[in-house]
């Protein structure tokens, strides 16, 4: 989705500008003299040039200027003009500003071997592709779209922040609109259209897509919609059929390799021109509304009308199948007026696009291709039509061929137009650096406008209380809202049907693609092709409509938490509000149309409600909470590293993995955990914890782990020499369970690598917080204090990695890393730099918390070692998982996997 606000708010509301950011808008409005106003709105976009630094080499000739507090950054866009939908695609450009001048992250950044050089001449940045679409009888509001936020007035470079001057600019366009609004864009923005090929920027548009979107394509059969995971190196040859007016047909076999080899002039202009002279319909969807409510059977000549109602089995062919399409018409004496407009719709619309179906096929059959893509103006999400494309394609290839569609079919020509700026950054961009967010404020879904883009957080506010409801029910779908509109704009309930979606609604949404270039494949992954990071299908509906109501229920909890963690102001109560009635949508939506985000899995739903409570402004609701966890927990560490210190060698590693595990039942996103906090203060619920702990666990690996550890029969193994611990919760899970384990591994002389959140996530821990949780733990432990100077974390007792005065045999670094993400989940596709660089030395993964070790990971493989422990805090999760029962525990040793590749 994308949006609309004002000149110098983006639509997404940038989750590393929130830890910056205060409460309203005001806060991020520039200071001016005493009775000095500022029309925001009004003004051109001010550069912010406070702590600029030049990024990178200080020699080289243009070099990267770096505005970390500009916050609106927006470089080039490009257009692609139909007869009936404009395209509009633009990029903001984003930097994660880091200060490298911390000591920590310097001595991270060598000991890893991280380095800031860049080999290109030109950067691939880090920023935002935004798609929106307006009608093309509305292209004056697309104008004013484009001037609102100046993105005419940028540099057609995006790594670049010149202002250019007017009359200067150049956009690129393709499509018909190119030429017949040329000078239109001349007299209202001042710039000139630079037309491009449309067939090239189809193809150009199509091949970036499926290379760069993990699940871009999918099946669509009988109504159900299936994710396709395309092979970037197998993506060629292919088939893609463009349905329009007419349909091309288009065989691709390579980045700039493709021919037409053929198509057809029955299209989407025929089944419109024809509709609107039989029906008398005024609009395309207004015909395609009508098809849903006929009966092609009354019009069209059936197999079985010919053989008295029997199938034809010998060559394949049932009851229902169309012998001759307006068959009937022939034989009854009736005139136009004595047929329904309904079945004459659907008539047309099966007949076009069996039609479509078939002549892709024969091309696919001639050229010996298996995948076949289709787009374009006349499937725009249509449920009913890729459905009867899909039986063709399968009935004639007899299975052998799949009909293909793509999520963001309709943007094909604008991507492909924006790809033709010369260095446009996108090059080496894989599927691992995307990241696609789903904000409020979608202009339209399926094809269709639905309602303004919305941007500005006060705007998207307004939205929320003037049209949707707040709840906590979700079987209910969305709330109607006026005439031609939706609450949300994209979460749509058309009038047609009243309060019930139709059934043939394949509205899919498109979210904003968030570039990160710094995101890349866990390297330890054994075969990154085949993993799969959530272990919950939420593609089953009993699953997700579980977990749907799960999070609905603990909807209040989070607001309520939320809303206090910023002082429980009016300002907090009416974001918390706005928050809840949106991710309320969220949920509404999904229980609707499951496809409707892509391919969902839990750990995709998880991180859907953080993103939404970032974009509301609640950068870290549970941050008080955390704090006065970690310090009740720092307070009783000391006896716990005594009593661990005065146990034989095999006892303290049991004490050790018991504590981890018991230590893990502080999860504020469990509601059973939520209900035990009120029972007991945090030192008592963990001691509970640890009494109850008998062995066997449910999952029980520990002599296993024991064995590779301490050694048998007086063989001793190799130690580890770097182990990477990925850490959970705040409070008692990392301090009383994770950091006494890291010691154990650190006072036998392995490199412990301490993982965690790059953002706030319910009471995870974050890479931010760690160093001084670490440093009030080190001040009661000579072996944390001396990891933690040699792995950079103690600033004040700063030691060189180069030097060994100060380190004894036995000793070895505590470092900590970000993971890449802000969710209670992890999919190891998309992690940090840094810790894929940790990764490199490492031989032993340690995955800690039900998000990270079952909800996610639990059954992946690794080419190292791996250890994954668990509290089951979800009684239903334990059943379908480990068939135990709530507060079970998974103990999960698992050697190297020696991948087939």
């Amino acid at each position: 989705m994308a949006g609309r606000g004002d000149d110098e708010h983006d639509p997404v509301l940038d989750d590393k500008r929130e830890s910056e950011a205060k409460s309203s808008e005001r806060d991020m409005a520039p200071s001016a003299p005493p009775g000095t106003s500022i029309h925001r709105s009004g003004s051109r976009p001010q550069l912010d040039l406070s702590k600029a630094e030049i990024q990178g080499n200080f020699e080289e000739r243009d070099p990267t200027i770096l505005l970390p507090n500009q916050s609106d950054d927006i470089s080039h866009l490009a257009l692609d003009i139909g007869g009936s939908l404009i395209k509009l695609l633009y990029f903001s450009r984003h930097e994660d500003y880091s200060n490298d001048g911390d000591k920590r992250k310097k001595t991270i950044k060598e000991r890893l071997g991280l380095s800031n050089g860049n080999l290109r001449n030109y950067p691939v940045l880090g920023g935002r592709l935004h798609f929106v679409k307006f009608e093309t009888h509305k292209i004056n509001e697309c104008l004013d779209f484009i001037h609102s936020k100046q993105l005419h007035r940028r540099d057609p470079y995006p790594w670049s922040s010149k202002t250019l001057p007017l009359g200067t600019g150049v956009i690129k366009v393709t499509g018909g609109g190119a030429y017949k609004f040329a000078d239109l864009f001349k007299e209202r923005l001042g710039v000139s259209i630079e037309k491009e090929d449309e067939m090239h920027c189809l193809v150009s548009g199509a091949n970036f897509l499926l290379k760069a979107i993990r699940h871009e394509a999918y099946t669509h059969m009988e109504a159900e919609k299936e994710f396709v995971q395309i092979d970037p190196n197998e993506l060629y040859p292919y088939l893609l059929v463009n349905v329009g007016s007419g349909v091309s047909i288009i065989k691709v076999d390579g980045e700039g390799k493709f021919e037409r080899v053929s198509g057809t002039n029955v299209g989407g202009g025929t089944y419109w021109g024809l509709g609107r002279l039989l029906t008398k319909c005024k609009s395309f969807d207004e015909l395609l509304e009508l098809s849903q409510k006929g009966d092609n059977s009354t019009i069209d000549m059936l197999v079985g009308d010919i053989y008295g109602g029997m199938d034809y089995s010998k060559i394949g062919l049932s009851a229902s199948t169309i012998a001759s399409s307006f068959g009937k018409a022939i034989s009854e004496n009736k005139e136009l007026d004595d047929y329904r407009p309904e079945d004459i719709s659907l008539s047309l619309l099966r007949m076009i696009s069996y039609n479509i179906g078939q002549i892709s096929y024969l091309n696919a059959l001639r050229f010996g291709l298996k995948r076949i893509f289709f787009g374009g103006f006349f499937i725009r999400g249509h449920a009913y039509t890729m459905d009867t494309i899909s039986f063709a394609v399968h009935f004639w290839s007899k299975g052998e061929m799949q009909a293909m569609f793509l999520r963001h079919e309709g943007f094909l020509g604008a991507m492909g137009a924006f790809m033709s700026y010369e260095k446009h950054g996108l090059d080496d961009l894989m599927s691992h650096q995307l990241v696609e967010r789903f904000p409020m404020g979608a202009p339209y879904t399926g094809g269709n406008i639905h309602g303004p883009p919305l941007g500005d957080l006060n705007e998207k506010i307004s939205w929320m209380e003037k049209f949707v409801r707040r709840g906590t029910e979700i079987t209910a779908p969305v709330p109607m809202t006026p005439s031609k509109t939706t609450g949300l704009g994209g979460f749509d309930v058309p009038s047609s049907r009243g309060s019930a979606l139709r059934s043939d609604a394949s509205a899919l949404n498109v979210g904003v693609l968030h570039l990160v270039p710094t995101l890349e494949v866990f390297p330890l992954l054994a075969d990154p092709k085949m993993y799969e990071p959530n272990t919950i299908d939420l593609s089953d509906q009993g699953e997700r409509e579980y977990w749907l109501k799960v999070l609905s229920e603990h909807l209040p909890d989070l607001v309520d938490t939320a809303v206090a963690s910023e002082g429980g102001t009016e300002d907090a109560k009416r974001r918390g509000d706005a928050f809840a009635r949106a991710f309320s949508a969220h949920l509404a939506r999904l229980m609707e149309e499951p496809a409707a985000y892509g391919k969902l899995g839990l750990a995709n739903l998880l991180e859907l409600r953080e993103e939404c409570l970032r974009e509301f402004h609640f950068v870290d609701a549970y941050r008080s909470i955390k704090q006065r966890e970690n310090e009740a927990s720092l307070a009783v560490l000391p006896d716990l590293l005594e009593e661990l210190d005065s146990m034989s060698e095999e006892a303290r590693l049991l004490t050790l993995i018991e504590g981890v595990l018991a230590a893990n039942i502080f999860d504020w996103g469990s509601r059973a955990c939520v209900d035990l906090y009120h029972k007991g203060t945090i030192i008592e619920i963990y001691r509970m914890s640890r009494n109850k702990m008998q062995r066997p666990w449910r999952v029980d690996d520990f002599d296993a782990f024991k064995e590779r550890m301490l050694g048998s029969g007086g063989k001793q193994l190799q130690r580890h020499k770097r182990a990477l611990l990925f850490v959970d919760n705040s409070g008692a899970d990392v301090i009383l369970g994770m950091l006494p384990l890291a010691r154990e591994f650190l006072r036998r002389g392995t490199e412990v690598v301490l993982v965690a959140n790059s953002l706030p996530a319910l009471n995870d821990v974050t890479a931010m917080e760690l160093p001084d949780i670490v440093a009030g733990a080190a001040k009661h432990c000579d072996i944390l204090r001396r990891a933690a100077e040699m792995g950079g974390l103690l600033v004040d007792a700063m030691v060189d990695p180069g030097d060994g005065s100060k380190k004894d045999s036995t000793s070895a670094p505590l470092m900590v890393v970000e993971n890449g993400c802000g969710s209670p989940c992890i999919d190891l596709r998309q992690v940090s730099s840094e810790l894929a660089a940790a990764a490199k030395d490492a031989d032993l993964v340690v995955l800690e918390g039900m998000g990270r070790a079952l909800h996610t990971n639990f059954n992946a493989q690794f080419k190292c070692e791996s250890l994954k422990l668990a509290m089951v805090k979800n009684q239903r999760l334990a059943e379908k998982l480990i068939n135990g029962n709530i507060y079970d525990s998974v103990c999960r040793y698992e050697a190297p996997f020696l991948s087939q590749m």
